[in-house]
């Protein structure tokens, strides 16, 4: 039996609440390498797109506001890129402390396993053996599978089998970072260009059907990698953009009218 057998088989029964917090939690399934490596992947992905989503509604809703309050290209170009560049950054300092707290967390759990496996070798054995077994192993089969993926690599296998947690893929905080400001960059270029490469008298509405077919793109991606109903996700992506861009040239408008 191979480490990713022993470890990859569904249906594991989940670690109690206690000993999750005395391991400072764990992230993931454990369900091995390469499905661990999927979901990693997956995860990233839809950050991207919920990201660029982010960039798209919140850059829209300015440069319309704006639009609504001046016909100014300089003024709308120069609203366009402060936000962008504000959310980007903004985005890209949020997750870089969320990611850096979650790595934190996750080389805590593997320091804590460390120490108990030099301080208690035998019942971290006996306590992999009891993981394995709840996973539908029987009791002889899973002590054997213990006792292999100790002798191969103790830390990794309860990294994976206890904490789920795979030691190299930790998550990395800079490349949250930067994979966040690109995706807010992508998604906000849209509305910016859209809004100032047109002329005035279609500007608004040009910009508004733009975010809108962008965003519907984005709700059937994010469906589709959520594994949920493509119309509810489009819809409901749709209505906030609207609605965002509706209130923002709204009060621009009024605004305009009254400075």
């Amino acid at each position: 039996m191979t480490e990713d057998d022993a470890s990859g088989e569904p249906g594991r029964k989940a670690p109690t609440r206690a000993h999750l917090e005395a391991h400072g939690g764990g992230s993931g399934s454990g369900d091995g390498s390469q499905s661990a490596g999927i979901s990693t992947r997956l995860n990233w992905l839809r950050a991207g797109v919920l990201g660029a989503n982010d960039g798209i509604i919140s850059t829209a809703g300015l440069v319309v506001g704006v639009a609504g309050a001046t016909t100014s290209r300089a003024a709308i170009l120069a609203a366009g890129v402060a936000g962008l560049l504000a959310g980007s950054l903004s985005m890209a300092a949020g997750e870089y402390v969320s990611v850096s707290s979650q790595r934190d967390s996750e080389q805590a759990a593997l320091e804590l396993e460390r120490r108990e496996l030099a301080e208690e070798p035998e019942a971290e054995l006996e306590e992999l053996t009891d993981l394995l077994a709840a996973r539908g192993l029987s009791r002889r089969l899973a002590r054997e599978a213990a006792e292999q993926l100790t002798e191969r690599d103790a830390l990794r296998a309860h990294a994976r089998v206890e904490l789920g947690i795979n030691p190299d893929e930790l998550a990395n905080p800079w490349h949250a970072a930067f994979a966040s400001f690109v995706a807010f960059t992508v998604g906000a270029l849209l509305p910016l260009l859209a809004i100032v490469l047109t002329d005035a008298s279609v500007r608004v509405p040009v910009t508004a059907a733009a975010v809108l077919a962008a965003l519907t793109l984005c709700g059937v991606i994010s469906s589709r990698l959520g594994g949920a109903p493509a119309l509810r996700a489009v819809l409901r992506n749709v209505a906030g953009g609207a609605l965002a861009m509706a209130v923002t040239y709204a009060v621009g408008t009024w605004l305009g009218t009254t400075a």
